[in-house]
C-alpha cells in the first residue's frame, strides 16, 4: 500500500473496520463506522440497563445539545447553539413552522440542484403561501452565483441552499449568497450535509443565519442524527410550530399549552430525542475534530486532483468542476452502463454510486489510499473491456 509521503492521516485507517476488506469510495453517501461506536453503544445500553429511568436526568435529555457543542467546534459556531435531530427534512419543516409567507415578502429561492428533500418540504409550504423561485443550472451541474444573486430581491423570505450539491460536489459561494440574502433582509439555511467534515467553513465568518446537516456523510456519525445552528441573535425572534415538549422553558413541569418557549437553543428541539442515533454519532464527530478539517481538505484536495487525472488519463470524463476551489470532496465520472458498472464495483468490493445526470461518485476520506484511488479507476477499465458489467446490467447498485 503506496500513498502520499508522510501521509500520517492514514493512521486512522485502523480506527475504520469496513477499510481491512473494502476500497471505500463512497464517503459522500455513509462514511465508514469508526470501531468505537460499539464502546458508545455498549454505553448506551448500560446506562439504560443499570440506571433505567434516571438516564434521562444523567445525560440522556441533554445529549442533543451536548452532542451538538461537539459540532459547534467543527463549523467554528458559539457552545449552546447546535441541536441534535433526527434528519433534514424534519429541521427544514420546523424552521418553515417559524415564519408566516406575507404576500410583500413570502419567495423562497433556491437551485434546481437542491436536494430533493429540501425542495419537497419547501414546496408544500406553497400551501401556505410562500412563492418558490427556483434558481436554474445551464449545465446540470452547478449553478452561477450571479444569477442566484440575482434571484433574491426584497421580496425573498428565505435562501435554502446546499452549500455543495451533492450530484457534482460544486461548491457554492456561500459568503456572496448570505451578504445578498442579507442586503434584502431575507436569511439563509445552508444546508452543509456535503461540506462538514471535509471542506471548513466558519459560521461565524459567514454570518449564516441557520445550518442544518447530518451525520451520515463525512463526519462517519451514522444515521439519525441530524444537526441545527440557530445564530444566537434570532432565537427570541423566531417560535417554532412545528414543537414539542422538549421545546418548553420548563419542559417536566407539563404545563398545559400553549408552550412557553425554552430562552435558548431548546426552543428548536420538539419531542423526545433519538438518544441511540445520537451516541453513535458521537465517534465520528471527535475523530473529525481531533484531526481537523483544514487538514482534512488538505488532503482532500490533493486526492480529488489526482483521481480527476486518473479518470480522464482513462477516458472518462469528469463532471465535477474542475477549479479544486470550487468543488466539494467527490468526482463525479462519466462511466458507459453505469450502474451495472457501480455493481460489478461492488462485487469486487469497491463501493462508489451512480446519480443520474451526474455518473458515477467517488470520495476519498482521510483515510483513503493513493493506491486505492488507482485500483478504482483500474478495475473500472477492466469491467468496461470484459464486459463484465453486462452480467450486472439489472441488478445495479442504488445506494
Amino acid at each position: 500500500m503506496t500513498s502520499a509521503p508522510q501521509d500520517d492521516l492514514l493512521r486512522w485507517r485502523s480506527e475504520f473496520p469496513i477499510l481491512q476488506s473494502t476500497t471505500y469510495l463512497i464517503n459522500h453517501s455513509l462514511g465508514a463506522m469508526p470501531a468505537r461506536v460499539y464502546e458508545r453503544m455498549r454505553d448506551y445500553a448500560e446506562i439504560w440497563a443499570t440506571r433505567g429511568i434516571r438516564a434521562w436526568s444523567e445525560g440522556w435529555w441533554e445529549a442533543p445539545v451536548e452532542t451538538g457543542n461537539l459540532l459547534a467546534r467543527i463549523f467554528d459556531a458559539p457552545a449552546g447553539s447546535v441541536v441534535m435531530h433526527q434528519n433534514v427534512s424534519a429541521i427544514e419543516a420546523l424552521l418553515a413552522s417559524c415564519y408566516e409567507f406575507r404576500p410583500e415578502r413570502n419567495r423562497v429561492v433556491y437551485s434546481e440542484l437542491n436536494f430533493p428533500t429540501v425542495m419537497y418540504v419547501w414546496e408544500a409550504q406553497r400551501r401556505r403561501g410562500a412563492e418558490i423561485v427556483e434558481v436554474r443550472s445551464e449545465d446540470g451541474m452547478t449553478v452561477p452565483t450571479e444569477a442566484m444573486l440575482a434571484a433574491i430581491d426584497e421580496r425573498t423570505l428565505l435562501v435554502p441552499i446546499s452549500h455543495v450539491l451533492f450530484k457534482s460536489a460544486y461548491l457554492q459561494d456561500a459568503q456572496a449568497i448570505v451578504r445578498r440574502a442579507h442586503e434584502v433582509g431575507a436569511k439563509v439555511i445552508l444546508d452543509c450535509y456535503q461540506s462538514t467534515g471535509t471542506v471548513p467553513f466558519s459560521v461565524r465568518e459567514l454570518g449564516v443565519d441557520f445550518v442544518v446537516g447530518g451525520s451520515v456523510k463525512w463526519l462517519c456519525g451514522g444515521p439519525g442524527a441530524a444537526y441545527l445552528y440557530v445564530r444566537p441573535d434570532l432565537w427570541s425572534t423566531l417560535e417554532p410550530m412545528n414543537t414539542g415538549w422538549a421545546a418548553h422553558e420548563k419542559p417536566f413541569a407539563f404545563e398545559p399549552g400553549p408552550i412557553r418557549y425554552a430562552s435558548d437553543i431548546h426552543r428548536f428541539l420538539h419531542g423526545s430525542p433519538a438518544v441511540p442515533a445520537i451516541y453513535a454519532a458521537r465517534s465520528g464527530y471527535e475523530i473529525v475534530a481531533e484531526i481537523g478539517v483544514q487538514r482534512i481538505r488538505a488532503k482532500s484536495e490533493r486526492q480529488t486532483e489526482l483521481l480527476r487525472g486518473l479518470c480522464l488519463e482513462a477516458g472518462l470524463p469528469v463532471t465535477s468542476p474542475e477549479d479544486v476551489r470550487r468543488r466539494g470532496g467527490t468526482i463525479a465520472v462519466q462511466v458507459p452502463h453505469a450502474p451495472a458498472v457501480v455493481a460489478a464495483l461492488a462485487a469486487r468490493e469497491i463501493l462508489v454510486d451512480y446519480r443520474p445526470g451526474a455518473g458515477i461518485r467517488v470520495s476519498p476520506h482521510f483515510y483513503t489510499t493513493d493506491d486505492e484511488l488507482r485500483a478504482f479507476v483500474a478495475a473500472v477499465r477492466e469491467i468496461l473491456e470484459r464486459n463484465e458489467w453486462q452480467k450486472h446490467e439489472r441488478s445495479g447498485a442504488a445506494y
